[in-house]
């Protein structure tokens, strides 16, 4: 079971959307705060203010009341149910985040507090999801050492990070190994098999020999089998866990046709399910269109993308796969330099990716990563907020009509004190106030809707129609 929420986190939740509300109704009201002419309009003003207030805050406090009650009894895996994830059969969509190294972090005593941090201030604005890497192979602090060979510090670190996970009632989405030569990765798997004596010719023979997939397949049971030193749970039996990835951003460029890549994913999503058939399972995909859907292939970002050996709908059609993951990257995609053409293209490939989820695949899809650098030519945080908020409506618009879109996790949070870490994306919430609060807004909206199943069955119509002016507000 997930601990209870504690008397702080309660308070965190309530006091998040008490300031989200604060912000609907001061720019609701400011127009005619500021377009009036004299005092004797202020107290008529405020007037209407508190009545607003106090109408629309007693609607909150009764879904604050009831949403925490859910939350007392949850202690459920997150499964699928048709194109939607449910807990306790309700519906739950994600407003969440990446933060990649937190076990590296957490394996040094004076960095581990970091890693509480981000826990801590992500929660205060109601994200409910992290993504972050359970592998960390023959690097600087390496979980996997050399083939099957475990430092037991860096997976009490692991240990850690799902324990504080668990303590701040976020689920972890945990990627089992790196397409790109960060943290080892399928580069660091092909140097163990050449140590060991095996001709290999290419990176991508990661995804082909038997060998290196047999030293994938032991990572993969050694974490899945794992007895947290914390809580003493077993990670396949821990509802902390959302989801378990297969690799981060998995690429084949040597194979084109994508074959290669997708006899991959069907032996490794078999074999997870094997060990822990209760956990949800997907791959890690940008989302690319391959070559089994020439149609779809105009909503790639270039032509390049179809080249990779990635394949979106085909290989979300393999057994074991629960639902789709989908990446957002204009900056690095289309253009560095911050264009006209960027926004355009994020509502595009969301759509196209929303669509094919529906249509082809009967599942939820999650952009697992979108972001924007600060280094990109033209950059600004009112850019930042306008791409975050134009990623969050695309997510409402489909939960609006029942549609896969199941979420979305930025690129990425940062607590304060990490700026060394920074690749660009970081996001330091007590620094952002403006990002803090659009974040938190979408937190409040996702949340309503985890919980709409609650309104249709108890709740009278006005105040269900109160909660979905909130939803639809397009406030910041």
């Amino acid at each position: 079971m997930i601990s209870s929420m504690d008397p702080q986190k309660k308070f965190g939740l309530s006091r998040t959307v008490s300031f989200i509300l604060f912000l609907i109704l001061t720019k609701d009201l400011s127009c005619s705060a500021f377009g009036g002419s004299g005092q004797d309009e202020t107290g008529a003003i405020e007037e209407e203010y508190e009545a607003a207030h106090n109408q629309i805050a007693d609607t909150i406090s009764t879904y604050v009341s009831e949403i925490e009650d859910m939350e007392e009894e949850e202690g459920e895996m997150v499964q699928k149910k048709g194109n939607q994830f449910v807990v306790n059969d309700q519906p739950f969509y994600v407003n969440g985040f990446n933060t990649y190294w937190l076990m590296v972090f957490a394996a040094d005593e004076s960095t581990r507090g970091k890693v509480s941090e981000v826990f801590k201030q992500a929660a205060s604005v109601g994200m409910t999801v992290c993504r972050t890497w359970a592998f960390n192979d023959g690097q600087w602090r390496a979980l996997q050492k050399s083939p099957s060979v475990y430092d037991e510090e860096v997976f009490k670190a692991l240990d850690f990070v799902v324990s504080e996970a668990r303590k701040y009632k976020i689920r972890l989405i945990l990627s089992l190994t790196n397409n790109w030569e960060a943290y080892g990765g399928k580069a660091q798997y092909v140097k163990w098999g050449k140590a060991a004596g095996l001709n290999l010719t290419s990176d991508d023979d990661f995804f082909s020999h038997p060998t290196l997939r047999s030293y994938y397949k032991a990572h993969v049971k050694m974490v899945l089998n794992r007895v947290n030193t914390f809580t003493n749970i077993t990670y396949k039996n821990d509802p902390t866990i959302f989801a378990w990835e297969l690799m981060n951003e998995p690429r084949c460029t040597s194979d084109p046709t994508g074959d290669k890549l997708q006899d991959w994913i069907q032996d490794m999503a078999v074999y997870v399910k094997s060990i822990d058939p209760k956990h949800l399972v997907e791959i890690g995909l940008e989302g690319f269109y391959g070559p089994s859907t020439p149609q779809r292939v105009q909503f790639n970002p270039n032509t390049y993308a179809q080249q990779v050996g990635t394949d979106f709908i085909r290989n979300h059609q393999v057994l074991g796969v629960d639902f789709a993951s989908v990446h957002v990257y204009p900056d690095s995609w289309i253009s560095q330099a911050i264009s006209d053409k960027h926004l355009p293209f994020v509502t595009s490939w969301m759509e196209a990716h929303i669509e094919d989820a529906e249509k082809y695949l009967g599942m939820p899809v999650v952009f697992a990563e979108f972001g924007v650098s600060a280094k990109d030519p033209g950059y600004n945080s009112t850019y930042r907020d306008t791409l975050i908020n134009t990623v969050y409506k695309a997510i409402l618009n489909s939960t609006k009509k029942g549609g896969s879109g199941a979420g979305s996790l930025l690129w990425q949070v940062f607590p304060d004190g990490t700026d060394y870490m920074d690749d660009g994306y970081a996001i330091v919430l007590s620094k952002s106030a403006s990002t803090s609060s659009i974040i938190s807004l979408q937190s409040t909206r996702l949340a309503l809707f985890n919980s709409r199943c609650s309104w249709k069955c108890h709740w009278g119509c006005k105040k269900k129609k109160e909660l979905e002016k909130i939803i639809d507000h397009d406030e910041l």
